[in-house]
């Protein structure tokens, strides 16, 4: 066994943006949509209701969630309580402390400011490092009126934020593409938009009144029951959206960050083996005169050590290399994490 020991020059870094759809069994469209009864009866039913692509399948893809700042929309946790909270008013202020970073600050869609919307949360492992701007295509249906929704990263020069959080604002189109017949930001009843893209916490938050509004306004006219919190409420906000959803594109992205490590063999290393096949066990010498003058060896792995001999992490060529007194290597190790 020979080392060497490696030179600052002989590592480069470099990071590649990967990205890929989020659906169970690489499905770059979802276009069925199920729920579980189980859980939308369970506790946690109350603030969110899981969505599957088949009635069979255990792999949640998404979760929708209602918030309202009035805690409407859920039954209150005690309504003869001073102040009254809900599932939703738990939900809002769930989202004002993530994106926003402030409890008495509402939601603004465009320059239309909202105290409610509905939730879609990715699952983490679906999205890995962030959802891919640019991706986007969720369809809404009401019942004929309908609505192509994607995000407007493609329009913008600068990346806008929320806190710390990058925001898109939702518009009426397709992957990245925005509809240019309709108002850019969104429904031209005022100047809202439908929502927000939030890429790096895996979430969309569409603004129900873009959507409340009428077809001509730009919406898709969906008045879904909010009842006050006293009231129950049968079926659930997120079960009346969850009627909507009619096709949803969206991909992932991630960096991975590559260790590229240059090993080079020149031409008077790395021509003699200790393999027993090669020297005499017994007193060292090189079996074969020929092997003296001129040796061969066959590099096959390349092992990377630490200063005390620790064996980090092993390169495996694909064939053996031929190596003599006649021939240089440069062997490239990458490493990914």
């Amino acid at each position: 066994m020979a080392f060497n020991r490696l030179e600052p020059s002989d590592f480069v870094v470099s990071a590649d943006s990967i990205s890929s759809t989020l659906w169970s069994n690489d499905a770059p469209t979802l276009t069925t949509f199920a729920t579980s009864s189980n859980q939308e009866i369970s506790p946690s039913g109350q603030f969110y209701l899981s969505i599957y692509p088949t009635a069979s399948s255990d792999e949640v893809q998404f979760n929708i969630a209602y918030g309202d700042s009035e805690g409407s929309g859920s039954l209150a946790y005690n309504y003869n309580a001073s102040i009254v909270n809900s599932p939703a008013s738990t939900i809002y202020g769930q989202f004002q402390d993530l994106v926003i970073g402030d409890e008495n600050t509402d939601f603004t869609f465009g320059d239309v400011t909202s105290t409610n919307f509905v939730a879609l949360t990715f699952e983490r492992t679906r999205y890995k490092e962030a959802l891919l701007p640019g991706s986007l295509t969720l369809i809404l249906d009401s019942g004929g009126d309908r609505v192509s929704l994607t995000d407007n990263s493609k329009n913008i020069a600068v990346a806008q934020y929320v806190g710390t959080n990058r925001v898109f604002q939702l518009v009426s189109g397709s992957a990245g593409v925005v509809d240019t017949t309709l108002n850019t930001n969104g429904y031209t009843n005022g100047s809202g938009s439908y929502g927000w893209m939030l890429p790096d916490i895996g979430t969309l938050l569409l603004s129900v009144n873009a959507l409340e509004a009428s077809t001509a306004n730009g919406g898709i006219g969906w008045i879904p029951t909010i009842n006050a919190p006293s009231q129950s409420t049968a079926p659930s906000v997120n079960a009346q959206f969850f009627t909507l959803i009619k096709t949803a594109s969206l991909n992932s992205q991630e960096t991975i960050t590559s260790d590229y490590i240059f090993v080079r063999a020149r031409s008077s290393e790395f021509n003699y083996s200790e393999n027993p096949s090669f020297i005499s066990g017994s007193t060292g010498e090189v079996l074969y005169n020929s092997f003296i003058n001129s040796p061969q060896t066959y590099i096959t792995t390349v092992g990377l050590y630490n200063d005390t001999n620790e064996l980090l992490a092993v390169a495996k060529l694909s064939r053996p290399l031929p190596k003599d007194f006649t021939k240089e290597a440069l062997i490239r190790a990458k490493l990914d994490f």
